[in-house]
C-alpha cells in the first residue's frame, strides 16, 4: 500500500509536467493526487495498514476509538494550517499586485527600467529580483516583476525567458535573508541560525548562484538584440493621477510584513492581511483621475482586482503542498527504533548511504527541485544535532532555497511563475534547468570552499 501512495504521487507530478501532451490544466492532476492520496491515507489508517506521524514527529496507530480518527483529523488540519497560511498569504500579495495594476503603477516602473535591449532588461530585472527579494521574499518578488514584466514585454514568447530567470534570481536572493525564502525563516525561528551569520556565510555563494547562470544567459540567442515591441504597445503610458501613491503603498505594505512579523510575532499572512486591508481602504477613497465620476469607480475597485487573481494557481498550489503533506504523514519505516515519515526516511537512508554531509545536502537541494523544500528542510532539523550558526545548517538554508530553481515547480516563485505565465514544465526543463543548474552547482562549491 505504501508503494501504491508513492506511485500514485509519482503519476500526479508527471500529469503535471505533461500538463501540454496531455491538454489538461496542472491545477486538475494537482487536485485529485492530494485528494486521493488522503482518502487512500484515511482508509488504510481506519483499517491499521497505515501508521502517521504527527506535527511533533511522533507515530500513531488505529486503535479503534473516537481519539484515533481526530488524531488523523489533527493531522490533516496541521498541513491545511500550513498550506492556507502560503496561500492566504499568496492571495493577499496577487490583489495588492493587482490593486496597484489598475491604478496602472507598474507604468512608473516600466519608465524606470524602459530599455529595449535585452540583455539590459535581463540584468536589470536580475538585479531588481535578487535584492527585493531579500526584502520581502522570493515568492512576493516574482509575483512584482512578472507583472511588471508583462507591461514591458508584450510578447508572450520573449517574457517567458526572463520570467524564468527572474525564478532563478528571486531564489537565489532570498536564500540569504531569514524572511527572503519560508525555509530560511523555517531555521531562522527554529533557532539553528542566527540572521547576523547567515547573511554573511550565505551572500557571496547567493550571489554565485544568481551571476553565473545569468552571465551565461546573456550570450544566449534568446537575449540577443532588441525586445520586439508592437507600435501600439510602445506608445507612451500616462499615469493616473493615484498610480504613484499606490505603487508606492502598495509595495510599502508588502515591505511592512517582515516589520510587523518582527514587532508583534505574528505569522506573515496576517502582516499582508493588514496590509491589503490599508491598500483596500485607500483604493476606494482616492480619486484616479480629474472630474472622477462615482459611476468609473468600479474600473479601479479592488473587487475587481480579486475576480482577476488566478484562482487556478492558487488550487494548484494547495494540491501540491497537501499531497507533499500526505507523504510526509505516512511512516515509511522505522531507523534506529524510530519510526519515520516518507520524506524524513529519505533523508535519513540518504545520510546512511552517502557519508558525506556535504553530498547529501546537496543531493537535498536537487530534491528540493522536485518535492516541497519546507519537509525536507524539517527533515534535516530533525536529522542533526549541530548548535546554532553550524556551517551545516548555512548549507542547508542555502541548497534548499537555490535548490528548487532547478525545475519550475521546484519552488514558490516557480510555482507564481508558472501559474502566472503559464510556463510549461518541459520549456523550462529543456531552456532553463541546466543555468541553474550551473548557478547552483556554482553556488554549492564556492560555499564549500569557504566553509573549509
Amino acid at each position: 500500500m505504501k508503494a501504491i501512495i508513492i506511485l500514485l504521487f509519482v503519476l500526479g507530478y508527471l500529469a503535471i509536467t505533461l500538463e501540454h501532451p496531455l491538454r489538461l490544466d496542472k491545477t486538475v492532476p494537482a487536485l485529485i493526487m492530494a485528494v486521493i492520496l488522503w482518502a487512500i491515507l484515511g482508509c488504510g489508517f481506519h483499517h491499521g495498514v497505515f501508521s502517521l506521524v504527527n506535527d511533533q514527529g511522533v507515530a500513531f496507530s488505529f486503535h479503534d476509538s473516537a481519539e484515533a480518527m481526530e488524531e488523523f483529523q489533527d493531522v490533516i488540519l496541521h498541513h491545511l494550517g500550513d498550506t492556507a497560511e502560503i496561500l492566504i498569504f499568496l492571495i493577499g500579495a496577487m490583489t495588492i499586485i493587482e490593486i496597484i495594476d489598475l491604478h496602472q503603477g507598474f507604468v512608473i516602473l516600466k519608465k524606470v527600467v524602459r530599455t529595449r535591449n535585452k540583455v539590459k532588461l535581463l540584468w536589470i530585472t536580475g538585479v531588481i529580483a535578487f535584492i527585493l527579494s531579500s526584502i520581502i521574499d522570493n515568492l512576493t518578488t516574482t509575483i512584482i516583476l512578472v507583472a511588471l514584466l508583462r507591461k514591458l514585454i508584450p510578447e508572450r514568447h520573449e517574457r517567458l525567458w526572463f520570467c524564468c530567470l527572474i525564478v532563478i534570481a528571486a531564489n537565489a536572493g532570498g536564500a540569504w535573508s531569514p524572511i527572503g525564502d519560508v525555509t530560511t525563516t523555517m531555521l531562522w525561528i527554529g533557532n539553528k541560525v542566527t540572521a547576523g551569520m547567515l547573511v554573511e556565510q550565505i551572500v557571496l555563494p547567493s550571489i554565485i548562484c544568481f551571476v553565473v547562470p545569468y552571465f551565461i544567459a546573456s550570450f544566449l540567442p534568446a537575449f540577443r538584440g532588441e525586445l520586439t515591441v508592437p507600435k501600439e504597445a510602445d506608445e507612451e503610458e500616462e499615469p493616473l493621477l493615484s498610480s504613484k501613491k499606490m505603487l508606492y503603498l502598495g509595495l510599502a505594505a508588502i515591505v511592512f510584513v517582515p516589520i510587523f512579523k518582527s514587532l508583534t510575532h505574528m505569522p506573515p499572512y496576517m502582516g499582508i492581511m493588514l496590509g491589503l486591508a490599508v491598500v483596500w481602504m485607500v483604493s476606494e477613497r482616492i480619486h484616479p483621475e480629474k472630474d472622477f465620476k462615482q459611476a468609473r469607480r468600479y474600473l479601479y475597485s479592488s473587487n475587481r482586482a480579486l475576480s482577476k487573481i488566478e484562482m487556478s494557481s492558487i488550487l494548484f498550489f494547495w494540491g501540491i503542498l497537501m499531497a507533499v503533506g500526505a507523504l510526509q504523514s505516512m511512516v515509511y519505516g522505522e531507523m534506529h527504533g524510530e519510526a519515520l515519515g516518507s520524506l524524513r526516511y529519505l533523508a535519513e537512508f540518504m545520510q546512511t548511504v552517502i557519508p558525506n554531509q556535504d553530498v547529501v545536502i546537496v543531493l537535498l537541494g536537487l530534491l528540493s527541485s522536485l518535492v516541497d523544500n519546507v519537509p525536507l528542510v524539517a527533515a534535516s532539523m530533525g536529522m542533526y544535532t549541530a548548535p546554532m550558526d553550524s556551517t551545516i545548517w548555512h548549507f542547508i538554508a542555502f541548497s534548499a532555497g537555490t535548490g528548487g530553481s532547478l525545475l519550475i515547480i521546484g519552488s514558490a516563485s516557480g510555482v507564481a511563475a508558472m501559474g502566472l505565465e503559464k510556463i510549461d514544465f518541459l520549456w523550462y526543463f529543456k531552456r532553463v534547468t541546466w543555468l541553474a543548474m550551473i548557478g547552483f552547482l556554482s553556488g554549492s562549491g564556492f560555499f564549500m570552499l569557504i566553509a573549509g
